[in-house]
């Protein structure tokens, strides 16, 4: 299965998008619009899943589409709820699980990609139905609800 030149730009835009994540979260701890990096993140998050919804690789409308809506989702109620501060206190944990929730919504479509590409001529698994795709999901989205648990401790610890 090769890429599209819309595949590439995607597939650009996604890999600058988790570096830019992973970045803010090592560095920051949580993800946010104020940082040049945060606009980085949440832009290429945005174009990452604009393109999501032209790509039809496993037949038509499917969860990594579903997923791409969550996405745009998540980045604009979090870009709302950041500017306009609805919730006062507890604005930053509506932010953090907005912004957060991105991170997972990004590793799950990106996680099926490559298993399903490498190695070229025998790939990890050959169906989205695949026992190791769902066990390396529950994984990675374990993992994210630790994080997001220490995130929330941590931001609990910060001055509003």
């Amino acid at each position: 299965m090769t890429l599209t030149v819309t595949g590439w730009i995607h597939t650009f835009f996604g890999i600058v998008a988790l570096i830019a994540g992973f970045a803010l979260l090592w560095k920051n701890k949580h993800i946010s619009w104020q940082p040049q990096l945060g606009k980085i993140y949440l832009i290429t998050t945005l174009l990452t899943a604009a393109f999501s919804l032209t790509i039809f690789n496993h037949g038509g409308f499917n969860v990594a589409h579903g997923l791409g809506i969550l996405t745009m989702l998540a980045v604009v109620t979090g870009m709302l709820i950041e500017k306009f501060k609805p919730f006062k206190s507890f604005n930053k944990y509506f932010v953090a699980l907005c912004y957060s929730s991105t991170i997972l919504f990004h590793l799950l479509p990106t996680t099926t990609e490559i298993m399903i590409r490498i190695p070229p001529n025998d790939p990890l698994v050959t169906s989205l139905k695949d026992p190791l795709l769902h066990k390396t999901f529950l994984a990675i989205t374990l993992v994210f609800l630790v994080m997001l648990i220490w995130q929330m401790v941590w931001l609990r610890k910060q001055p509003d």
